[in-house]
C-alpha cells in the first residue's frame, strides 16, 4: 500500500525538499502541495490524501484551523494530519491535537523521524506522535 501524502507549507523550498524525501520512499507518494490551510483542506478531499504534513503558521487559514476543517469533514474521516512546525510551544501542541492532529513534530527532526511519523499516523488514528 502506498501512503498518499499532501504537503502543506507556505515555503516552497521546504515543500520541495519534503517532496524529494517522501517520493524517494517506495511506500510513499506526494499527491499534492498546498501553500496555505485553505488549499490544504480542499486538496485533502480532492486528492484523497492519507496523511497531511501540515505547517502551523500559513497565510489565509493557518494549519490548526485547516486541521480542524479536515478533522470535522465526514468525507475526510480517514485522513491523518501530522503537524510539522518550528513553533514547538506546548499550547500549540495542545491546540493542534484538539483540532484533530494525529501527531506533532518540530522542523528540527531528522528526515527519518518525519518518514516514520508519517507511516505511524497513516496506520493508527489513536496514536499520538510527538518528536523534537
Amino acid at each position: 500500500m502506498t501512503i498518499r501524502v499532501l504537503l502543506a507549507d507556505d515555503q516552497a523550498l521546504l515543500r520541495g525538499t519534503f517532496r524529494l524525501l517522501i517520493n524517494a520512499q517506495p511506500d510513499m507518494d506526494v499527491v499534492a502541495e498546498a501553500s496555505n490551510g485553505r488549499e490544504a483542506a480542499q486538496l485533502a478531499l480532492s486528492e484523497r490524501a492519507d496523511v497531511v504534513v501540515m505547517d502551523i503558521r500559513m497565510p489565509e487559514v493557518d494549519g490548526i484551523e485547516a486541521t480542524r476543517l479536515i478533522a470535522q469533514d465526514e468525507d475526510l474521516a480517514g485522513v491523518k494530519v501530522l503537524v510539522l512546525t518550528t513553533f514547538e510551544e506546548d499550547d500549540l501542541v495542545i491546540e493542534a491535537l484538539r483540532a484533530g492532529a494525529s501527531g506533532f513534530l518540530g522542523k528540527g527532526v531528522e528526515p527519518a523521524q518525519l518518514l516514520d511519523a508519517s507511516r505511524t499516523v497513516s496506520l493508527r488514528r489513536s496514536r499520538i506522535v510527538r518528536a523534537r
